[in-house]
């Protein structure tokens, strides 16, 4: 059985750290986030909570139901674009477990065809 509440936290928390990451380079922050990353991370806290998928899916990135206005999904993409690879240098364990658990899904969903 899945522990939905933790995968809740642990996508809330790698979201939060792909937006602070993407805040300090590209907003020049040096503590805290912008306003606008402020907004971007609260709301994306806000749909992880809500999200009907979280047990069957592994990561947001992942979900073929994209829940995102338009224009929050347009920053996000943003935000996950300029992060995602950026985290290998700053969170290595955390890339590494969304690489086996994003192979994992795949292998699933291919089983379940």
């Amino acid at each position: 059985m899945v522990d939905v509440a933790r995968k809740r936290e642990q996508e809330k928390a790698l979201v939060s750290q792909m937006i602070a990451l993407y805040c300090r380079k590209n907003h020049h922050t040096s503590s805290g986030l912008c306003p606008e990353c402020q907004a971007l991370d609260q709301y994306a806290r806000q749909r992880s909570d809500r999200c009907p998928f979280m047990e069957r899916k592994t990561f947001c990135s992942n979900c073929p139901v994209h829940c995102y206005k338009p224009q929050m999904r347009e920053k996000i993409r943003q935000v996950m674009r300029f992060s995602g690879p950026r985290m290998l240098l700053s969170h290595p364990k955390v890339v590494i477990r969304h690489m086996i658990e994003t192979k994992k899904e795949k292998h699933r969903m291919e089983r379940d065809k």
